[in-house]
């Protein structure tokens, strides 16, 4: 894969990695639906409830985030900070990490939004064990500033991660950890902004800076 990407490379790592996250909670369902089918498993009916409440509830979150994140989202053109707020809690509900929202309750254009999501969605997912991802937005000098700081115990990017917030190609690893952070460099490098990666010492930051 070129560094710029074609457009047919993108949408297929996008479409295959959409599918990837849909499947286990698509699953989950269809699973919780034959234990209310099965007359054997009655003594299970609260439980497969549970389980079909829980995974329905995740289907619709990845479905509104991925509309904001990856698509066109809606006819929309600009964003409210708390909904994006919520597009991003509903997608680390549940995770190791915890999301500290310092985002004004402003309202963002389709590319900062599509920025915003991601950046934060990475953030908290740079924290396998756990610990506290900030995300921050601000205005400076002219130009919108979006910051993820993640802290905690064993704060890393995955070399595929790395590589796609640097705007680089895949070198080796999963394509699905590589699409979703190069999407990001993507949109705010079409947006006309830039991106900055700082990974050390237990600490991740991401900051993107887009024009208003």
């Amino acid at each position: 894969m070129t560094e710029t990407a074609s457009s047919t490379d993108l949408a297929t790592l996008v479409a295959a990695k959409l599918c990837h996250d849909f499947i286990s909670p698509a699953g989950a369902i269809v699973s919780g639906l034959d234990l209310l089918n099965d007359p054997s498993a009655q003594d299970m009916r609260d439980d497969a409830i549970g389980l079909i409440d829980q995974s329905a509830r995740k289907m619709v979150a990845l479905v509104h985030f991925a509309r904001v994140a990856f698509g066109a989202a809606t006819t929309s053109e600009r964003f409210d900070g708390r909904e994006l707020q919520g597009l991003v809690a509903g997608m680390t509900e549940g995770g190791r990490s915890t999301v500290d929202w310092q985002v004004d309750d402003r309202s963002f254009s389709k590319p900062q939004a599509r920025a915003l999501v991601n950046l934060a969605y990475l953030t908290a997912a740079a924290l396998p064990a756990g610990g506290i991802a900030v995300v921050t937005g601000r205005e400076d000098d002219g130009a919108l500033v979006l910051e993820g700081v993640a802290e905690g115990a064993r704060a890393r990017l995955k070399p595929e991660a790395a590589e796609g917030l640097a705007g680089r190609p895949l070198s080796e690893g999963l394509q699905g950890q590589w699409i979703q952070p190069y999407w990001l460099w993507l949109t705010v490098k079409e947006a006309g902004g830039d991106l900055t990666v700082v990974a050390e010492g237990g600490r991740v930051v991401l900051t993107a800076r887009m024009p208003l």
